[in-house]
């Protein structure tokens, strides 16, 4: 028997650190960690020991016997790994790190983000015993995508947030939600109170197709979509238009992904899920029969990851249609996939669903690939997209890239989703890099005392775990300048910002508040059988979660 890593793999590597034979890879000291899909067990030296099991934050991890049917070909994924990359010779377990200087007080550092990347460098900071976390979130919640962009029939990738409840419990965090850097508190004002300033803010905007008819109703961001059936409070009162048979996704990476898995999957299935209450009632409703992903390139050169491509083939009631033609390969294609396994494994799932035979009475999920929307068409609102068919080029810098040919056509769409990536956005008093979107840094330093990490640090790229080693890069620079001698020392302490939070906003939802919300949310679930039913009202969220409020609240929520 031999463990294996299986779809819901975050990345953060926290089974690499306890397993005693190194036989978890890429590790992050590796050049594939930062391109890795997922990390891969060798059954050639597993031993069985289920250390990592115990330590992945997840749940992704399994014995090999213990695989559900639709879980088996991760033992595959797992194995192929080491052919091209084989166990490396010898290891030296990892050293604890030297203990730091203790004669500088107690660092305060004030953390804005509460996503996954805010609470991986709480993680860190808290890992030392002379520090203290202030943690400001805009929103009445915290958690950032793992709440509201992390798909609801992923729940094993969700429960990631239960890792972070350490943090939570330390008496040296605080968390301070629904209070907004910039309206509420100042830059310089957190520098007042902090030795220094972690910006976790993410990737809020979404990138632009720049083709006519991009604005027409009917054609919106996936990321939108995404943030309306998760629940988002500031997206809970858009609308979608569902009653066309064909939706078209611009896009073919995971989030394409999920958002064609949700318009088609069975909605009874989504009912067992977190997803929005509103989102639900309107999926029953819908129309749609057919999805159809774009994607400039190729099946080798797709966007997806495996783990994700390969769960669409057990959806129900749902085709996954996939023209032959399309997987006829080029010389560089064929070399990709003599050496790759990840690509071999895509281009192979992407063959076995183009002979499949699509089934009367389903809904269809369309890879259409070598294809571009070249326009949007619609009196008033969307009805149709252009779309351009491409061929691969190879640019002067020797990557390939896609070109649009004069073969056109037309498709009916009701409904069309961009989903091409999200994008940072300026954050005040910071400089920005409009072309990267990101804020200039330095391996997580701005400036002596300000520090960034996620998204806004590295740009929109990785997967949840990722943004476990990039806060350990960022926290490392932080403790440096700490126990250098160079950040300058407060002149408020935890005191004083409460009393100053209490002036700008008395409302504000703390740790406790909180709590009362997932309580509340967690107990109306049970109702139904679901994990919990979210409150997506914004109003009732700070209404619940105000700091005078308490747990004797959660017996009803508003709906």
């Amino acid at each position: 028997m031999a463990y294996v890593i299986t779809q819901t793999c975050c990345n953060d590597a926290s089974c690499v650190a306890v397993c005693p034979v190194n036989c978890i890879h890429p590790t992050p000291d590796e050049p594939q960690f930062g391109s890795a899909e997922m990390l891969h067990i060798d059954p050639q030296t597993c031993i069985d020991c289920g250390a990592c099991a115990d330590a992945c934050p997840v749940e992704a991890i399994l014995p090999d016997d213990k695989l559900e049917p639709s879980q088996a070909r991760f033992a595959e994924i797992n194995a192929d790994y080491y052919r091209t990359h084989p166990m490396p010779d010898g290891w030296n377990p990892l050293a604890p790190a030297p203990a730091a200087p203790r004669d500088r007080g107690t660092l305060r550092v004030a953390v804005v983000g509460a996503g996954p990347a805010a609470c991986y460098a709480a993680q860190e900071l808290l890992e030392r015993s002379d520090v203290e976390v202030e943690m400001f979130d805009r929103l009445p919640t915290p958690f950032g995508l793992v709440r509201a962009g992390v798909a609801p029939d992923h729940p094993g990738t969700k429960s990631v947030t239960e890792s972070f409840e350490w943090s939570f419990r330390r008496e040296a965090f605080a968390l301070h939600l629904d209070t907004e850097i910039g309206r509420d508190l100042t830059h310089a004002e957190l520098l007042v109170h902090h030795h220094a300033v972690v910006y976790a803010v993410g990737a809020s905007a979404d990138r632009r197709l720049g083709i006519p008819g991009e604005d027409l109703a009917g054609s919106h961001a996936a990321t939108e979509f995404v943030a309306w059936y998760n629940g988002h409070p500031d997206y809970a009162d858009r609308t979608f238009d569902l009653s066309g048979e064909r939706a078209v996704i611009v896009g073919n990476g995971n989030v394409a992904i999920d958002v064609a898995r949700i318009l088609t999957m069975d909605v009874d299935e989504l009912a067992r899920t977190d997803i929005a209450d509103h989102a639900l009632e309107a999926l029953r409703h819908s129309n749609v029969r057919e999805v159809v992903l774009l994607g400039r390139r190729g099946p080798v050169q797709a966007a997806y990851s495996n783990p994700e491509f390969l769960a669409l083939g057990d959806l129900n009631g749902v085709d996954i249609v996939i023209d032959e033609s399309d997987l006829v390969l080029d010389a560089a294609g064929e070399r990709a996939v003599a050496h790759d396994p990840a690509v071999a494994m895509r281009v192979q799932l992407a063959r076995e669903y183009a002979a499949r035979t699509p089934q009367d009475g389903n809904r269809r999920i369309v890879f259409r690939y070598f294809t571009a929307p070249e326009e949007l068409s619609g009196t008033g609102r969307v009805d149709s997209v252009r779309i351009a068919h491409t061929e691969l080029v190879e640019s002067s810098e020797g990557a390939l890239v896609a070109r649009a040919t004069d073969d056109v056509e037309v498709i009916d769409a009701g409904l069309v989703l961009r989903s091409i990536g999200y994008r940072g956005v300026p954050v005040p008093d910071l400089p920005f890099d409009d072309q990267r979107a990101v804020v200039p840094n330095i391996g997580g330093r701005v400036e002596t005392g300000v520090y960034v990490t996620g998204w806004i640090k590295r740009g929109p790229s990785g997967v949840i775990g990722t943004n476990k080693g990039c806060a350990k890069e960022t926290v490392a620079a932080l403790f440096a300048d700490f126990d250098a001698g160079r950040l300058t020392r407060p002149e408020g302490d935890r005191r004083s910002l409460g009393k100053l939070l209490a002036e700008r906003r008395p409302d504000r939802v703390e740790l406790d508040g909180w709590r009362a919300i997932d309580a509340a949310e967690r107990a109306a679930g049970r109702v139904d059988g679901r994990p919990r039913i979210k409150i997506t009202d914004r109003a009732a969220l700070v209404d619940l979660g105000r700091r005078r409020r308490r747990l004797p609240f959660i017996g009803s929520i508003p709906r």
